[in-house]
């Protein structure tokens, strides 16, 4: 049996909850979008590497909404299946077993945000 997750869905959702947190606290996100900003900038490391790096350490941690955000930018920056297999590998690695599974989960929104931009 295989469990499909509506990737497109849950960023939507992620969408729509963040101006309610930023209304809430707009002083922690306006430092949280400076810091998001400085961090992925093209510079040594270019951007879509940077979303890679993330979306490793998004599977690593188990953090669902931190995947979907993390692999639709690499879908939008071109990452191809291989790159993005080969990230997975490294955050199984780093994050162990319980990584397996979320590495699965990060393969499905990246076929999945992949069928939707085509």
């Amino acid at each position: 049996m295989s469990i499909k997750l509506d990737y497109n869905k849950g960023l939507a959702q992620l969408n729509e909850v963040y101006p309610h947190l930023i209304n809430n606290a707009p002083d922690v996100f306006k430092a949280f979008a400076c810091l998001q900003k400085a961090s992925l900038k093209d510079s040594a490391l270019d951007r879509k590497t940077k979303e890679l790096i993330a979306s490793a350490l998004a599977i690593a941690a188990r953090c669902e909404g931190c995947i979907t955000v993390h692999v639709n930018d690499c879908v939008k920056l071109g990452c191809t299946l291989e790159e993005f297999s080969e990230m997975v590998g490294v955050a199984i690695l780093m994050g162990g077993g319980p990584s397996h599974f979320y590495a699965a989960k990060a393969l499905q929104a990246f076929e999945t945000f992949k069928k939707a931009q085509e």
